[in-house]
């Protein structure tokens, strides 16, 4: 048997360091067993699935060095390897469980669907969606034929144990009372995440399934889904999630969590891929700095450790400084140092901006020295507004962050549209709104265009620096916090 393992993130955000960790970790693994890792696109979800986030995806796993056999982008036997472009066959699938009786059509409204919540709530129950969904036949069978919109959702045990089987942690015990009956193939025909996963990796032939410990729970659905199918299941293996330096599950609101902030920031790929095979995993001899062909070699899925491996900035920062000093020539590092900083591209596009503000060549460094760095040396006081008090401050900066990290086409006009429309909707004039957000992006109120910046620096960066800026200012409390989203959440709806 060939070993076949995959990755399949959704489109839909920034590269996740996640995402790279699970797809460094199915690699090694199918590496070290001589077989096949393929790249998978989880597009199910239109609404939010971009061709530019998939493009971020290929690009961020190259950068770190993982290549896949398979995918969209290099083709193979198992194709299409979008979930999209596979619609019409997850329908037959849904279709033939209806037809064997392990799924049925659901008509509920939302508020039939809460009620049902509420009344198990009362119950003592687990309040997901189960107990008395489904119709008679001829019901069913009127709705179709007026076309009533449905969805398919599979059957689920009321009781009793499911028992998963894991490599890492053994048998795994989840009571069947606490499963609901998953929906299998929306109302707009596409399908779910649960759906498709097993039918996809059933169709491409994965034989492994490494991934984070997020989808214990979804492990029963897809176990009975294989059953019901009559398909052979994958071997599944749950790796442990990354934790913020305070234990807390990973997450962009403590640390930067996209791949392509870390390139932004001049890390050694290298380095980033060594600190990840770090993540719940050791050599055998507990070598702290390896690269990615040694830890193939060296793999071993039996050294993860179960306990919740902590990304920090700090001592990724440490190992880069070590990427640097010890495996880089002179001559390396500057032309590292030239494709990073002083590529064509990047300065080409801040020619307009500095060109008609210097007038010595030593005048760009000092200009332009906050595109080329990190997070800014700023101070509270650099915040002061003679027309915002210190609670403005941080809300204009607080729900900047919010609306650009829901903005998935980062351009200069979609950049402007939001900041402009938060400004209106503060009630606060344009120049006034953005002073912090100077500060925080450039450092300085007296830049050139903040939104020209912004596009150039990126979605991470940006976001980033906004973030810096609010903890440097000492963030919301979490009863002042909860009332901030308030606030934004009543802004935006207007």
């Amino acid at each position: 048997m060939t070993v076949r393992t995959r990755i399949a993130p959704s489109p839909t955000g920034d590269p996740h360091v996640g995402t790279a960790f699970v797809a460094l970790f199915n690699l090694c693994f199918a590496r070290q067993h001589g077989g096949e890792f393929i790249l998978r696109i989880e597009d199910t979800d239109q609404a939010r699935s971009t061709p530019e986030s998939e493009q971020d995806i290929f690009r961020a796993l190259r950068w770190l060095g993982l290549e896949w056999d398979e995918g969209p982008d290099v083709g193979g036997p198992h194709g299409p390897y979008r979930q999209s472009e596979r619609k019409e066959s997850y329908r037959q699938y849904a279709m033939d469980l209806v037809e064997k009786g392990h799924a049925f059509y659901c008509f509920r409204t939302p508020d039939e669907l809460e009620a049902i919540r509420e009344q198990r709530k009362a119950q003592g129950l687990n309040p997901g969606i189960k107990g008395d969904l489904e119709l008679p036949a001829d019901e069913v069978r009127r709705r179709l034929d007026s076309g009533e919109p449905y969805v398919i959702r599979m059957k689920v045990p009321d009781e009793g144990i499911c028992r998963i089987d894991d490599m890492l942690r053994g048998v795994i015990e989840i009571d069947w009372s606490q499963v609901d009956c998953q929906i299998l193939l929306k109302s707009d025909g596409m399908p779910t995440y649960h759906l498709a996963n097993v039918v996809d990796d059933h169709l491409m032939g994965i034989t492994h399934v490494l991934r984070g410990e997020e989808w214990i729970n979804s492990a029963p659905k897809h176990q009975l889904l294989y059953q019901y199918f009559d398909w052979q299941m994958p071997v599944l293996c749950h790796l442990p999630l990354l934790r913020n330096p305070d234990k807390s599950k990973l997450s962009k609101r403590k640390n930067p969590t996209s791949i392509n902030f870390y390139e932004r920031m001049g890390f050694l790929p290298e380095a980033v891929t060594n600190y990840l095979g770090r993540m719940g995993w050791s050599m055998p001899d507990e070598r702290e700095k390896f690269t990615l062909a040694e830890m193939i070699e060296h793999f071993d899925i039996n050294r993860v450790s179960l306990g919740g491996p902590v990304f920090d900035v700090e001592k990724l920062r440490w190992l880069n400084g070590l990427w640097l000093r010890e495996d880089l020539s002179e001559e390396a590092f500057v032309e590292r140092l030239r494709n990073w900083w002083f590529n064509e591209d990047a300065l080409q596009d801040l020619v307009p901006h500095v060109k008609g503000r210097a007038e010595v060549f030593s005048d760009v460094a000092p200009m332009a020295s906050f595109m080329f760095s990190g997070m800014l040396d700023l101070k509270p006081e650099d915040f002061a507004h003679n027309k915002l008090d210190e609670s403005q401050v941080r809300r204009v900066l607080q729900f900047t962050l919010w609306k650009l990290e829901a903005q998935r086409h980062w351009a200069k006009e979609n950049i402007f549209a939001d900041i402009k429309g938060l400004a209106k909707a503060m009630d606060q004039k344009m120049g006034d709104f953005m002073f912090p957000v100077f500060v925080a992006i450039a450092g300085t109120p007296n830049s050139w265009s903040v939104m020209d910046s912004m596009a150039l620096l990126g979605p991470d960066m940006t976001r980033a620096r906004l973030r810096h800026a609010l903890n440097l200012l000492g963030g919301f409390s979490k009863k002042e916090g909860k009332r901030v989203e308030k606030e934004y959440a009543a802004l935006v709806a207007e």
